[in-house]
């Protein structure tokens, strides 16, 4: 999120910094952020999502390795927008070069980064341990219910039932808070 908010105040600065620079190289350089100023929030945005699955606990940390991998491919796709500009500013031919090897990059760069996102995945599962050993967290068992005439029950009552879905729900929040606690 820092990170988006600073992209922002340097776009800005940039603009107001063109009424007060002259030079046609700064000009040109601010015009192509403008240009991609929306894919430019778009990666910023697809990456900050994927960092928030990934700092999910393991079901739900699943589509972090996808989020990521299609963020790498926009880029890629902006890298690729770089080159064109700087072969319109320096007249090179960096861009045609890259183009062709783009139909390469960018399926291996998808499969990298979703094959190393599942990886990190199946190593926190495997080789850490799996609950924190040092949690404050309390185990709360239900014991057998009894009926006004003193014989045991498996029937729960609405009360009962509502409790467990509260302490389901703490449950799962204080999870998350220790997954972003270890992860920072």
């Amino acid at each position: 999120m820092i990170g988006i908010i600073c992209f922002l105040i340097v776009v800005v600065l940039a603009n107001i910094l063109t009424y007060y620079v002259s030079n046609p190289f700064f000009h040109s350089g601010v015009s192509f952020i403008n240009e991609n100023f929306w894919l430019l929030t778009l990666i910023a945005i697809i990456l900050f999502v994927g960092a928030i699955f990934g700092a999910f606990p393991f079901p739900l940390n699943l589509p972090a390795p996808i989020i990521r991998a299609i963020g790498s491919v926009f880029c890629i796709a902006f890298i690729l927008r770089v080159f064109q500009w700087v072969d319109l500013v320096a007249s090179t031919t960096l861009y045609q070069l890259f183009w062709y090897l783009s139909f390469i990059i960018v399926p291996l760069v998808f499969l990298i980064v979703l094959a190393s996102g599942y990886f990190e995945i199946m190593r926190q599962l495997w080789w850490q341990p799996r609950i924190d050993t040092q949690a404050d967290g309390q185990v709360i068992h239900a014991g057998p219910v009894h009926d006004d005439a003193g014989q045991v029950t498996d029937v729960k009552s609405w009360e009962e039932i509502g409790a467990e879905f509260r302490m389901m729900l703490y449950d799962i929040i204080h999870r998350f808070r220790q997954e972003i606690q270890r992860k920072q």
